[in-house]
């Protein structure tokens, strides 16, 4: 299993050493037959590159001579100096015609520059092609100008920039000015947009979920898995049949069940198996609830809810909102969301030629935020909930509010579904000893939380750029309104809410930012096709998949007054990480948008053995993937365990994402999902101890030097290149451990895995020897 671990370190060594190499990075596309005369592009990306000329993503391919030429211009008029042949070019290169009458061909400064270089060496190096070499002969002897060296060169260009000659191609298909018109049926309705526009608790969404209940068909997009399945339970418990749709999932109205809030209704996990949609004679409901990506918009409802439409801005997934928006076929579409967003929608509906009502909600309870800070853990009370932006802070923080006798309910974004569930279960049951919360923004949307105070541990968070790169920084106005609107939910136990911050010198700008409105959504996001991307491939026939990518983007027209180009950064990381491996380009498009952490190695590295299994068409079955996980998997000991556990749930969780893009190159669904719910299990009972973990982690940090301190001890007499070399070992596990990316466990079975490797490299050595 960890016969890759060497991507594993290597991960961790670029993380290391990223500040101090080049961000350069080339990429050279692959050809039919891999020899340097067919490369197609050659292409090169930096961050400069990815904001500046879209020039800066070519370099020329290699144009090879034509055998045909040899000598035969040198027998009409004579061999040509190389010292006067280079004269000629560079006299050609330095006139302003030139330059001129490049750029009307498409090259532009750079481009020319580089077409020059590859054309002067092409001459000085090969055999001329007779029609050029007599006009360079004609030019020498003053029976021509230099300027009929245009056509030459220009010919020359478009060999070496194959792009240049369906640049005009590329610009249509990635002309995004006009996104309406790509939905041809929804232009064709009649749709009425309703906006609940209000803050959190304002009962925007209940009272667009009135109207979906009683309509005759409905879809209802949500950002978040949780919030598609709490629709779905809803619905159907109301007398509403409706079926549930994910990126993992389907399930039919018919096999509902209530969700799980008490004891006494749990069901086996054999049970809840039942409620997968596995048969295929099934007739779809007419309600559907959905997560935003997933929405079909080739069937027609009545109605259909878009929850959080100001999310149609996020860099990452705002197109999904952007499309639900423009092509949903729905007599009325209902959008709840912020305020800020009504602008933008309104300015999207006048390209459509549809008009816009706004209902405005008001908070139904009240939220105060308090004159002081928390200042000390001593001060937690029942129904507080504090708000941390990094997992070292809820680590922390939750050990440090249990040893003062408090119970705590756990919930992080990259814990399971079920795992939330239950620790919400936990802090909103009143029979519950567990009357205290430590989270992240995940609780802002999809749970439920019966919340007194909400307290901001910090308002500073790791946020994502333009670029695609994380950067510290304040959190926005809307996610401060988002996170504090949590406490005093109306109809619980609490429905005064209250907000304050740990440190008191966060309490002035906490109150800055709950002071102001919601900041407008100024654009709306877009993402290229898969049918894009196969016209760019079909134009660019060698390029890679990700420098379609780069090059639809840096190509595109975008009408930035209402739009902007979602980040890419995420689908081309996978897009290179597969490159090697022979597929479809459809397929590896759809490999490219799988929901995957790449900040995960363990999770890249089996994402990519997904890909490559699926390459040589060999079904992954449980087995497979059993084999790929170590399963079975131990109750985790250590924090690092259960990062690692959480790891693995991810892993399974794209296997089933897959399995509905590929399902018969990932045949064991039901199977799969087996091993997930016993997962999610596990990974329940280490949350519940979460504080006992924390400890063992720092046993085992403790020890680990201890450990390293004496066995360099007993090795004293030994060489110093020994000496320094189980040293080095002996860091590099302790930094991996410590930081998660191995658990002990995976460390140890990599350790028997080398010396294995090592065994059979010196028995093969002895044969050889032998022989």
């Amino acid at each position: 299993m960890y016969k890759g671990f060497s991507r594993i370190c290597t991960a961790y060594c670029i993380d290391r050493l990223q500040p101090c190499v080049s961000p350069f990075i080339t990429s050279v596309l692959n050809s039919p037959k891999g020899k340097l005369g067919n490369i197609g592009y050659v292409f090169k990306r930096t961050k400069k590159h990815d904001k500046g000329n879209p020039s800066a993503l070519f370099v020329p391919v290699p144009v090879k001579p034509n055998p045909d030429d040899i000598n035969i211009g040198e027998e009409f008029t004579g061999r040509l100096k190389k010292q006067d042949l280079l004269k000629i070019l560079n006299k050609f290169y330095q006139k302003p015609e030139v330059r001129l009458l490049a750029s009307e061909n498409g090259l532009d400064d750079q481009l020319l520059h580089q077409a020059f270089l590859s054309f002067r060496r092409h001459c000085l190096e090969h055999d001329l092609p007779p029609d050029l070499h007599i006009t360079i002969s004609d030019i020498l002897v003053g029976a021509g100008h230099v300027d009929d060296l245009f056509p030459y060169f220009l010919r020359h260009a478009r060999l070496a920039f194959p792009h240049l000659d369906c640049l005009d191609d590329l610009k249509k298909i990635s002309d995004l000015r006009t996104p309406a018109s790509w939905y041809p049926q929804a232009r064709n309705l009649n749709r009425k947009i309703i906006f609940h526009s209000g803050p959190t608790n304002s009962g925007k969404t209940y009272h667009a979920m009135e109207r979906f209940l009683t309509s005759k068909s409905g879809v209802y997009c949500g950002p978040l898995k949780l919030l598609a399945t709490e629709i779905y339970h809803k619905s159907n418990s109301k007398g509403t049949p409706c079926d549930l749709i994910t990126g993992e999932e389907r399930r039919h109205a018919s096999q509902y069940t209530t969700l799980v809030d008490n004891a006494e209704d749990t069901e086996s996990d054999s049970e809840k198996e039942s409620f997968l949609l596995n048969e295929p004679e099934l007739t779809p409901s007419k309600h559907v609830a959905c997560t935003v990506e997933m929405t079909s918009l080739n069937d027609t409802y009545e109605v259909a809810i878009i929850d959080e439409i100001q999310m149609i801005g996020d860099r990452g997934r705002g197109w999904a909102w952007t499309r639900a928006v423009l092509g949903l076929q729905a007599e009325e579409i209902h959008l709840c969301g912020e305020a800020g967003a009504i602008g933008l929608i309104e300015e999207i509906c006048n390209t459509t030629g549809e008009e816009m009502e706004v209902r405005s909600y008001k908070r139904l309870t009240e939220l105060k935020v308090e004159d002081a800070a928390l200042g000390s853990l001593d001060n937690v009370r029942a129904g507080d909930c504090i708000v941390c932006f990094n997992k070292n802070d809820i680590y922390s923080v939750s050990r440090a509010i249990e040893q003062r006798g408090h119970e705590v309910a756990v919930i992080y974004g990259s814990l399971p579904p079920g795992t939330k569930l239950a620790q919400a279960n936990k802090f909103n049951d009143p029979e519950s000893s567990c009357k205290v919360m430590v989270a992240t923004d995940a609780i802002g949307l999809g749970i439920n939380l019966s919340i007194r105070r909400i307290i901001f541990y910090s308002l500073i968070k790791p946020v994502v750029n333009e670029d695609g790169d994380k950067e510290m920084d304040v959190i926005s106005i809307s996610q401060a309104l988002q996170i504090a609107g949590r406490a005093g939910r109306y109809g619980s136990a609490w429905e005064t809410g209250h907000v304050t911050t740990f440190k008191p010198e966060d309490l002035a700008t906490l109150k800055g930012l709950l002071a102001q409105p919601p900041e407008p959504v100024a654009q709306a996001g877009l993402h290229p096709t898969a049918e894009q991307m196969e016209l760019y491939a079909y134009h660019l026939p060698h390029a890679t998949l990700s420098s379609l990518m780069d090059i639809f983007v840096h190509l595109c027209t975008v009408d930035d007054s209402l739009y902007f180009m979602c980040n890419t950064e995420g689908f081309k990381f996978l897009a290179e990480m597969i490159q090697h491996v022979p597929l479809p380009l459809r397929a590896r498009y759809v490999f490219c948008c799988a929901p995957i952490n790449n900040k995960l190695p363990f999770v890249c590295a089996t994402f990519l053995k997904m890909v490559r299994q699926y390459s040589r068409n060999e079904p992954l079955t449980r087995n497979w993937m059993r084999n790929v996980v170590d399963w079975p998997l131990p109750s985790p000991k250590t924090i690092m365990d259960l990062v690692h556990l959480e790891a693995v749930f991810d892993v399974l969780e794209l296997y089933l994402w897959l399995s509905y893009r590929f399902p018969d190159m990932f045949p064991d669904v039901k199977l799969v999902r087996e091993m997930e719910t016993e997962l999610d299990a596990i990974i329940q009972q280490g949350i519940f101890q979460i504080t006992r973990l924390l400890r063992n982690s720092e046993q085992v940090l403790r020890s680990e030097p201890e450990m390293s301190e004496l066995g360099r001890g007993k090795k004293m007499g030994n060489t110093h290149t020994q000496v320094k070399s189980d040293e080095s070992k002996g860091k590099l596990s302790e930094m991996l451990v410590a930081r998660g990316l191995i658990t002990p466990q995976m460390l140890k079975k990599l350790q028997q895995e080398l010396t294995t490797d090592k065994t059979d490299r010196r028995n093969k050595g002895g044969r050889n020897r032998r022989k």
